[in-house]
């Protein structure tokens, strides 16, 4: 208000410039996060794979061939002893005749994954590829059962 003049203050001057430290902190939180989820991700787990509560598979007018591995890791098609070079040629001769042809995979749970890897890459190597792993009903009575004879021991 020097000499008489009335000053008319300034508006705000648009920034010219963007304020880069949220946009740091926001991505140092995103790290973090990262950082402390990753190895979660790839924790092992302890399963049990050979009980499951799931329904029966449906009973298709289909062939179906039935492999077994016991705990000894020997291989029994459809109930008798054979060996990996009888269930490859088993597998190769239905293949042929029907490409759609379900193998129900039977496997103890103490064979070791190795082997039943190895049959997966026999049947697969024959041409076929629908490989059901059939697995028993968790048994509620047998296992009270087993847990009581633990118990005792």
């Amino acid at each position: 208000m020097a000499f008489g003049r009335l000053e008319r203050p300034q508006g705000s001057q648009p920034m010219s410039e963007i304020n880069m430290t949220p946009l740091i902190d926001v991505m140092l939180v995103l790290l973090v996060i990262f950082m402390l989820t990753a190895p979660l991700m790839t924790s092992k787990l302890k399963l049990d794979l050979p009980k499951a509560d799931a329904p029966p598979a449906p009973q298709n007018n289909q062939t179906v061939l039935a492999v077994a591995l016991t705990g000894d890791g020997a291989v029994h098609l459809d109930d008798q002893d054979s060996s990996l070079e009888a269930v490859a040629r088993q597998a190769t001769e239905l293949a042929k005749r029907r490409r759609d042809t379900e193998v129900q995979l039977r496997a103890d749970k103490g064979v070791p994954y190795g082997r039943v890897a190895e049959l997966i890459g026999v049947l697969q190597k024959a041409g076929l590829n629908r490989i059901a792993f059939v697995t028993e009903a968790p048994d509620a009575a047998g296992a009270a059962g087993a847990a009581a004879a633990a118990a005792s021991k």
